[in-house]
């Protein structure tokens, strides 16, 4: 379940960034970016999170 809240919320972030950036160059919005940026959000989060981030137990 927290994989599906990760890409929601990955989503609605590229959406954002994608529509401010491309209003401010006077350009038309773009499906294709926002799901590329979308997978790139959602992979990075998901390795930080349980890669980088994760419960590792010191010895």
């Amino acid at each position: 379940m927290r994989f599906v809240w990760t890409i929601i919320w990955a989503l609605l972030l590229s959406l954002i960034i994608s529509y401010v950036l491309t209003s401010m160059a006077g350009q038309a919005l773009s499906l294709a970016p926002i799901f590329a940026l979308t997978a790139i959000f959602s992979i990075a989060v998901i390795i930080i999170g349980d890669g980088i981030l994760g419960d590792s137990k010191k010895v």
